[in-house]
């Protein structure tokens, strides 16, 4: 089912939405991030909130019910916790969707609606879990409040995915720039702010942490100057991820005080993509986090491949229990 068939469905049964939980774990729990900032930005009567799986498990919260959507997401669809959260939100009569590539896997089995995405086939299919999520969450508050802008975050829909692929294509020599650069790097501070928070929060703790070893942490520049800008110092390294949008602000502020104490700064910015030649700027910081998710994959697979080290090499993940 695609989203719109899958909300007209619990609509009907359910005329009355009051929540929207999303629950995952690591990297696809920052996916749906976006999502849930899209609905705390334009709902006026819908809850929206973010639940590592674990958590929402042990801690469930008591709005779970006939009167909620779960939507659970896990991009092998094995996730134990997941499959877990997701059985538990179903046993509670919640509406519950789960995103994944496997229509087989367990968590499908453990959802009430599916919504099966792509990842392999180009650098915007890794991107359909987010904006699968993304436009799920635009059809719930369609539906059950009403938005001004919905025509234009479908006509975003239908333009990010090859955006992402065309600026994919030119990007290789910059990100084989920043794969020089940082292969021998001890650490390194991601940032960014609105709907492209844990698109850093993702990069700093799974690409960088998970698969590459390289100790790392990241903030929204909201919080840089209440606290982390006292570690800016000469060639300490930091990649900053900016944002067309109402919070490009924040992020040209904590740029320009790195630059001033000579800070080893990258920037990755969805201005440089073309992101307002293609998206309505009432709904654009909805997409900064598809489209820089999209280009920094290949930062990533650059410090890789500079270092030897595989995006897929454990040291511990699928090797031992734990």
């Amino acid at each position: 089912m695609n989203v719109k068939e899958i909300v007209a469905a619990i609509h009907e049964k359910h005329p009355q939405i009051h929540s929207v939980f999303f629950v995952g774990c690591g990297a696809s729990e920052s996916d749906l991030y976006p999502a849930k900032y899209f609905l705390d930005k334009n709902a006026t009567r819908i809850r929206a909130s973010l639940h590592t799986a674990n958590e929402f498990y042990y801690s469930t919260p008591k709005a779970v019910g006939p009167e909620s959507i779960v939507v659970t997401c896990s991009l092998s669809g094995g996730t134990p916790e997941t499959v877990r959260a997701s059985q538990k939100a179903m046993e509670m009569g919640a509406n519950v969707v789960s995103v994944t590539i496997n229509a087989d896997s367990d968590l499908a089995k453990a959802s009430e609606y599916q919504i099966i995405h792509g990842f392999f086939e180009s650098y915007g299919a890794k991107m359909e879990k987010m904006g699968n999520v993304m436009a799920l969450a635009c059809e719930i508050l369609n539906t059950w409040e009403g938005y001004e802008d919905y025509d234009k975050m479908q006509a975003g829909f239908a333009a990010i995915y090859d955006l992402i692929n065309e600026s994919t294509r030119t990007l290789l020599p910059r990100a084989q720039a920043f794969g020089k650069e940082y292969k021998d790097t001890d650490m390194i501070y991601v940032m960014s702010s609105g709907a492209t928070a844990m698109v850093a929060y993702s990069f700093s703790m799974f690409l960088m942490m998970e698969m590459q070893w390289i100790p790392s942490s990241s903030f929204n520049d909201g919080n840089f100057f209440h606290g982390p800008f006292e570690l800016v110092e000469k060639d300490v390294p930091y990649l900053l991820l900016m944002n067309e949008g109402p919070t490009r602000a924040m992020d040209s502020r904590a740029m320009e005080f790195i630059q001033r104490f000579d800070g080893k700064l990258t920037v990755v910015d969805a201005k440089d993509f073309g992101l307002s030649g293609h998206i309505a700027k009432e709904v654009i910081e909805f997409f900064n986090p598809m489209l820089i998710s999209g280009v920094i994959r290949m930062y990533a697979e650059q410090i890789a491949e500079q270092r030897n080290h595989p995006l897929t090499v454990r040291r511990y993940m699928w090797k031992i229990d734990y």
